[in-house]
C-alpha cells in the first residue's frame, strides 16, 4: 500500500500526558492571588478569552497573575488558542506578556504552525515579527503552508529563513505536498527558489512530480519536469515501496 498522506502529529502524540493543563491553577495557587474557589473559573475564563479574542478580559487576568503559558487539556497554550482562531490582537497581547512563542501542544503544533494551517496571515506575520521559530525537526510551518496552499504564508516563511527542502517525518518536502494537493501557485513559488531540490524522494520513493501525477495534477507535473530540464537535471531513479 502506498503511503500518500502524511501521518498527522496528533496521531503520533495522542497518548502524551495532559497533566500540563493544571499548570495555571498551580501557579495561581502558589502565588496566593486567588481563592481556591476562583481558580477553576479564572482558568476557564483565560482559555475562553484566548479562543474568543476577548483581549481585554485576558489582559486583566494576566495582570492579576494568571500564567501567560496556561494550557488546556490538549496542551494548547493561550497563544496557540488565540493563533489558531486568528485573534491577532490577543496574540499581540500575549506576546507582550512574554508568552512562549514556540511552545508546542500534544500534537506537536506551535502557534505559528496552526496560524499557517488556518490561513491567518496577520497572525503569522505577528508571530514571525516576534521571532517565532520557522525551522525545526518534524512537521514545520512551511509543510503546512504547502499542504494547504497558503501562498502568502509561504512567502513570509521563506523570507524569515524557512528551509524550503526541509523533510517531514515521511520525508515529504513542501514541493511534494503542494504538488500532491494541486496548489499550483505554491509550486511556482517553490520552483522559483534556486535551492529547491527537484529530485528529492519521500519514504516510499516518490518525487514531487510523481506525487502530482498520482493525484492527476498533470499541469504541476509538467511544470516540475520543465524546470528540471531547464536546470539540466536527470529525473530521479524512483524506488517504490509496496506493502
Amino acid at each position: 500500500m502506498f503511503k500518500d498522506l502524511p501521518e498527522t502529529p496528533a496521531a503520533r502524540r495522542a497518548g502524551a500526558s495532559r497533566s500540563r493543563a493544571l499548570l495555571a491553577a498551580v501557579a495561581l495557587a502558589s502565588c496566593g492571588l486567588f481563592s481556591s474557589a476562583a481558580l477553576a473559573g479564572s482558568y476557564d475564563d483565560a482559555l475562553s478569552a484566548a479562543r474568543m479574542g476577548d483581549t481585554r478580559q485576558l489582559v486583566g487576568l494576566l495582570e492579576r497573575g494568571i500564567d501567560p503559558d496556561t494550557v488546556d487539556e490538549q496542551g494548547n497554550s493561550l497563544l496557540i488558542l488565540a493563533a489558531r482562531e486568528g485573534q491577532v490582537d490577543t496574540v499581540a497581547a500575549l506576546l507582550r506578556h512574554r508568552a512562549k512563542r514556540d511552545y508546542r501542544n500534544l500534537a506537536g503544533d506551535s502557534a505559528l504552525m496552526l496560524a499557517v494551517l488556518k490561513g491567518h496571515d496577520e497572525v503569522v506575520r505577528a508571530l514571525l515579527d516576534a521571532g517565532a521559530t520557522v525551522n525545526h525537526d518534524g512537521w514545520a510551518p512551511l509543510h503546512y503552508a504547502a499542504f494547504e496552499g497558503r501562498e502568502a504564508a509561504l512567502e513570509m516563511l521563506i523570507a524569515a529563513g524557512a528551509d524550503v527542502n526541509a523533510l517531514a517525518p515521511n520525508k515529504a518536502t513542501a514541493l511534494m505536498l503542494a504538488a500532491r494537493n494541486g496548489h499550483v501557485g505554491v509550486v511556482r513559488g517553490l520552483l522559483a527558489m534556486p535551492q529547491i531540490d527537484l529530485n528529492a524522494l519521500n519514504d516510499v520513493g516518490l518525487s514531487a512530480d510523481a506525487f502530482a501525477l498520482r493525484s492527476k495534477n498533470t499541469d504541476i507535473a509538467d511544470l516540475i519536469a520543465a524546470e528540471r530540464k531547464r536546470r539540466g537535471l536527470r529525473p530521479p531513479a524512483m524506488k517504490l515501496t509496496i506493502e
